[in-house]
């Protein structure tokens, strides 16, 4: 199979079976994305969908949040991974959003790496999930199973790994990829014993086949 004959069974499967895939996380605006993708750094959806609603209950808004305290937002936040260095980067995201960009979130990826807490995954997430902009976001998940599966070759970053998608993903349906891939990893293709027994991708997988081969 080349590599466009993967692609395209891929992108096949995903669209008829998971056409409509998106974030896990909960929000209602573009403000309400960014603290959560920003808390979500190395800890579960779950999690963070469990703080969330004291947040933006407390801090409805970037103004809001601008003029927290750190103790009132470390005691709602304490439970999420890096606490501390979370508590400071959303208070100053929420600081700048107000002071440069008139308390609106930007909606570009240059704009948005200006955020303290904010780098290029959480720039193509906030960007591809509100505006559906062609950027692919690149945690460990898609990092893990664009490789295992053969999309990728020999990406050591992920911007490799983005750079490799983005060139042979339908421009139309990179942001809805991201999420095909992040869900697959999540719940499928799992990290330490991905579960092929039931993975609907496996004809177009170069692990399974070779899994296949050695066994």
């Amino acid at each position: 199979m080349t590599k466009k004959q993967r692609y395209d069974y891929i992108i096949h499967y995903f669209s008829e079976h998971a056409p409509n895939a998106e974030t896990e996380l909960l929000y209602d605006n573009p403000y309400q994305l960014l603290v959560a993708v920003i808390l979500s750094a190395q800890c579960a959806d779950k999690r963070i969908n469990m703080v969330t609603p004291a947040i933006f209950a407390k801090f409805p808004t970037p103004a809001a949040l601008a003029n927290a305290t750190f103790d009132e937002l470390f005691s709602i936040i304490r439970s999420v991974s890096y606490p501390n260095n979370k508590s400071k980067h959303l208070i100053g995201m929420a600081q700048l959003v107000m002071s440069k960009f008139n308390g609106e979130i930007p909606l570009t990826v240059q704009e948005l790496i200006e955020l303290p807490g904010v780098g290029r995954k959480t720039a193509n997430v906030i960007t591809s999930v509100i505006d559906n902009q062609p950027n692919m976001a690149v945690d460990t998940h898609v990092f893990r199973v664009s490789a295992r599966i053969g999309l990728t070759t020999n990406a050591k970053t992920p911007l490799q790994t983005e750079l490799q998608l983005i060139k042979q993903i339908p421009k139309e349906l990179v942001h809805v990829a991201h999420h095909w891939l992040i869900l697959h990893g999540r719940y499928t293709c799992l990290a330490r014993k991905p579960k092929c027994e039931i993975c609907g991708i496996t004809q177009a997988c170069k692990y399974f086949e070779k899994m296949n081969k050695e066994k």
